[in-house]
């Protein structure tokens, strides 16, 4: 069915037909990289968070636990957001879904304003939890868009190509912060150590104001896109198919989708795939600071651009090699490789662990994109696809505990590389999963629209 001539909103249009399950008989490029485009958004978002923990970390003198309530606040405003995302993409549309989460985000960041003026830790979480409502949005439509941008049979590397842009706004984000927030000459905690009374209290003040810069730079940029996305046609991508399932309220939808145990457990390996992710680089500058006292915040800040740049070369690897091989073997290689590059860091706890931990995020490269398109894969009836996507996005709660469960490590153990033996479980988990489907696959539901879904 082609419904190339509904109504949209748009002055800029799009080629190509949109078949009955939703997905095109070709990608239209144009909407297809400005979608990807939001993927950097919010890796610049997340990369400032690992900035933010370090600066709140000496100014408001926490723990390692109390930290890592940035990426907390962060991960649960995604993980409150995920389903409303998905009812209002449900209600309206991919494109409408992802400008209102634009503004909020938007919003979000200009709070960053006031909660410097105020000087409160607590402030800052709630800039920090509105500002990713508004990436929930944006990613639950952007991941499942993106699949569905083309046929079928290519959403998974269609999604790993978008997700390929995604530390390019990492590393943009922590440019940003590096050379916007850190300063050089001594760590910001021996700076403060000099201080005290009102000169010490002035100087985190300061300190906090620095905190603003990068987020006037973002704010620009959401317009810029605001604005774009308005005057951009873009496919409904919505499936044709007429079933009694289809009707069913969201509410419904969620329940037949807990019933899947295929389902279940794909969510459960993308949550420990994004507590894998957010973790690592949440403390890797933190890992290289008490490995090595000498060095200052934005001087081991380059440890987590080295990250990112390998997360980067990881993808690049990935991508090339799942146009021969099964994505799901890629996985399991990566995974397994990370497993025992953790364990090489908890038995050699010098500095070569910072540059494991480089190699480690190396191998994070293909799990998002490839645990979130098998899972989707699971899913029987074309008509969950919004509300699937919504709870796989869900799972980047992930990224609230296991920071705050590696954090909580570190501060009983006294030492920042033992904290990493968390990630044990997570690369673990990615290789059984792995595993599991490559012995027991399971036959792709979503495209058959001429299954019975009654």
């Amino acid at each position: 069915m082609d419904r190339y001539k509904s109504r949209r909103f748009g002055f800029i249009k799009f080629r190509g037909r949109e078949l009955d399950t939703g997905y095109m008989d070709k990608t239209p490029v144009l909407q297809f990289v400005l979608v990807s485009l939001l993927f950097p958004m919010w890796g610049a978002a997340a990369s400032l968070n690992d900035i933010l923990i370090t600066q709140f970390k000496t100014i408001f003198n926490l723990s390692n636990f109390a930290s890592a309530y940035v990426q907390s606040a962060f991960f649960l405003g995604y993980f409150i957001m995920a389903i409303p995302a998905s009812y209002l993409i449900k209600r309206t549309s991919y494109k409408f879904t992802i400008v209102v989460g634009l503004i909020l985000y938007l919003v979000g960041s200009s709070l960053f304003f006031p909660a410097s003026a105020a000087a409160t830790y607590g402030f800052f979480l709630v800039a920090l939890f509105v500002l990713a409502t508004g990436l929930s949005l944006i990613e639950t439509s952007a991941d499942t868009f993106s699949a569905l941008l083309g046929q079928e049979k290519g959403r998974t590397l269609r999604l790993n190509i978008s997700q390929t842009f995604l530390p390019i706004g990492s590393i943009a984000g922590i440019l940003l912060g590096k050379y916007l927030i850190f300063t050089n000459g001594d760590n910001l905690e021996t700076q403060l150590k000099g201080l005290s009374g009102s000169v010490k209290i002035a100087f985190g003040e300061k300190a906090l104001r620095k905190t603003l810069l990068p987020y006037r730079y973002m704010i620009i940029a959401l317009i810029v896109m605001i604005v774009i996305f308005l005057i951009v046609q873009f496919p409904k991508s919505k499936p044709s198919i007429t079933t009694k399932k289809s009707q069913e309220n969201i509410g419904q939808t969620v329940v037949s989708l807990l019933k899947n145990k295929d389902f279940c457990y794909g969510m459960f390996t993308e949550f420990m795939y994004v507590g894998l992710q957010v973790s690592v680089w949440s403390f890797t500058i933190r890992l290289a600071l008490t490995l090595n006292s000498s060095l200052n915040e934005r001087n081991a800040s380059n440890f987590v651009i080295y990250s990112y740049i390998a997360f980067f070369v990881g993808r690049v690897i990935a991508d090339y090699l799942m146009r021969t091989i099964p994505h799901l073997k890629v996985l399991l290689t990566y995974s397994v490789l990370g497993f025992i590059a953790i364990a090489y860091m908890l038995i050699d706890r010098s500095f070569n662990g910072v540059y494991v931990a480089i190699l480690v995020s190396g191998l994070m490269g293909p799990g998002y994109a490839t645990i979130y398109t098998e899972t989707l894969s699971f899913i029987k009836n074309p008509h969950h696809t919004e509300t699937a996507g919504a709870m796989i996005v869900m799972m980047v709660i992930g990224g609230a505990f296991w920071p705050l469960a590696q954090g909580w490590l570190a501060d009983l153990t006294g030492s920042m590389s033992l904290s990493f033996a968390v990630h044990l479980l997570t690369f673990g988990a990615m290789a059984i999963f792995s595993y599991h489907y490559i012995k027991h696959p399971v036959k792709s539901q979503l495209l058959g629209a001429s299954e019975n879904v009654d």
